[in-house]
């Protein structure tokens, strides 16, 4: 094999390997990229899990800086440029804010690798911290000279940020794309998710997969689940991700404010959510803010029919399959998830059908993979390592 048929090494450098939307993409996108010519490495600017372990599996190594995620560490560049002159790759693909920074300036030391930098939000909540606010601002006035390329998950990231002062030039949207053979119906997990909860074949279940953050709201979901109960008495809630426990007092609280303690179930993360989510009869995206909602394509994709607070790129996702309701109004999210339940089952299954379709049409992981591969050969596909 000659130098030009060997894969090209890719680092990615990432602020964290929590479970979030962004990592998730990471997870997937190494998955494929394989296929495309690449050889992935990744570095982790903190701690490397729980999200680690599962990219060791697919064949990836990956490694951690250790850096504190709430006390950032000015000098931590020194052994940042260490391990990218370690990794020597061809391109670097940052994740999140801190390592688009980090990233930047460490691959102009290292003998100006290629960057590109992954941006995965549209909006700085009031909950973002200022560390976060002035690396953005940093960031944005450094646009111009750092990466070559700024990937964008969904149009409504491209536009926000280019409001905040990004390099518009440089701004590319890559939208996220979703595993149709992980994600896919499940005629069994409706059984066997419904046992494991203790509850009737019969019951209908509508589910909402996102950690437990402000963004997020719960408490919208909640509300509209009350709305909802009040007269479907059968229906049930599945909500799981990353801090969605009992254990979680403001959470808790808000579950036995609405009177559902016997009708929501709060399962925490979970490494079968592609189960989880092929047993629902509907799916919900209540969200503030979003980019481009991995769980409602991942939702879609398994054959569910879903309704989405109206941010990000959530409208693009669900076309016509599903409905789309503003955020902050339990009312409207209530009622359009009733609309959906009352639905005849064979108009949901069609439903749920067409918004399987939809997501491999137009927003498949393969396609998003070779995206990206078609960024990372234009900007490092003649460099010589």
């Amino acid at each position: 094999m000659n130098a030009d048929q060997r894969p090209k090494r890719l680092l990615h450098l990432v602020s964290g390997l929590l479970t979030g939307g962004a990592e998730w993409m990471l997870y997937r996108l190494l998955s494929v990229l394989p296929k495309h010519g690449f050889k992935s490495e990744v570095l982790s600017l903190s701690d490397s899990e729980p999200m680690g372990a599962m990219i060791r599996e697919l064949g990836v190594p990956v490694r951690e800086l250790g850096f504190s995620r709430s006390r950032p560490n000015p000098f931590g560049i020194a052994p940042l440029l260490r391990e990218v002159r370690r990794s020597n790759p061809h391109v670097i693909q940052t994740w999140m804010y801190h390592a688009d920074l980090a990233g930047g300036v460490a691959a102009k030391m290292a003998g100006r690798i290629p960057v590109a930098w992954g941006l995965h939000h549209t909006t700085l909540s009031g909950t973002t911290k200022p560390t976060t606010r002035r690396v953005v601002r940093l960031c944005a006035h450094l646009s111009s000279v750092l990466p070559q390329r700024i990937v964008c998950c969904s149009e409504a990231t491209r536009t926000a940020h280019a409001r905040m002062g990004y390099d518009q030039t440089r701004l590319v949207v890559i939208r996220n794309g979703f595993d149709v053979t992980t994600f896919k119906p499940d005629p069994s997990a409706r059984g066997s998710v419904r046992t494991e909860l203790g509850l009737a074949s019969t019951t209908p279940l509508v589910g909402m997969v996102a950690r437990y953050h402000p963004l997020k709201d719960h408490a919208n979901m909640l509300r509209a689940a009350a709305i909802v109960g009040s007269t479907n008495p059968d229906v049930h809630f599945v909500l799981c991700g990353r801090g969605v426990t009992w254990d979680s007092k403001p959470l808790a609280e808000e579950v036995r404010a609405a009177g559902l303690e016997s009708r929501v179930h709060l399962l925490g993360g979970r490494s079968d959510v592609a189960r989880l989510l092929a047993s629902l009869d509907v799916a919900a995206s209540p969200s503030k803010s979003e980019a481009m909602p991995l769980a409602i394509g991942e939702a879609m994709a398994s054959g569910v029919p879903c309704v989405a607070t109206d941010t990000g790129d959530s409208a693009v996702v669900l076309g016509d399959t599903g409905f789309l309701v503003p955020t902050c109004d339990p009312e409207a999210l209530a009622s359009s998830l009733s609309r959906l339940l009352s639905e005849e089952q064979e108009e949901r299954t069609n439903r749920g059908k067409a918004a399987r379709a939809r997501i491999r049409r137009f927003f498949s992981l393969e396609g998003a993979a070779a995206s990206y591969a078609a960024v990372y050969h234009e900007l490092g596909g003649n460099r010589k390592r």
